[in-house]
């Protein structure tokens, strides 16, 4: 399927705010990890090991391209980053497409 320049630019304007969102949840979690009754040890190798896995995640980092748009909005769906209400305002073509790939 061919992404419209629509679909493209709007995805352009959201996908910060969408990974802004993702990361305060993860800076919540890592947050809830530091105040725990743990060894202060533990819990610095618990959230570097938490950073380093998070910091490939789509929701963090993501190179954007317009040919794998689709995809990268299914991954987002996938992870939990996005929901497909989030996709309101993209074209219905667009929607059908994510539909397809996650199966909803």
């Amino acid at each position: 399927m061919e992404v419209s320049k629509s679909d493209w630019k709007l995805f352009r304007t959201r996908i910060g705010d969408w990974q802004e969102a993702y990361m305060e949840r993860l800076v919540k979690g890592y947050m809830d990890l530091l105040e725990g009754k743990e060894n202060a040890s533990d819990k610095f190798w618990k959230l570097e090991e938490r950073i380093k896995k998070d910091k490939k995640h789509p929701g963090v980092m993501l190179e954007l391209s317009k040919g794998n748009m689709i995809f990268d909005i299914v991954a987002l769906i996938n992870s939990g980053v996005v929901t497909v209400d989030d996709l309101a305002d993209f074209s219905d073509e667009l929607k059908e497409s994510v539909a397809y790939f996650t199966n909803r």
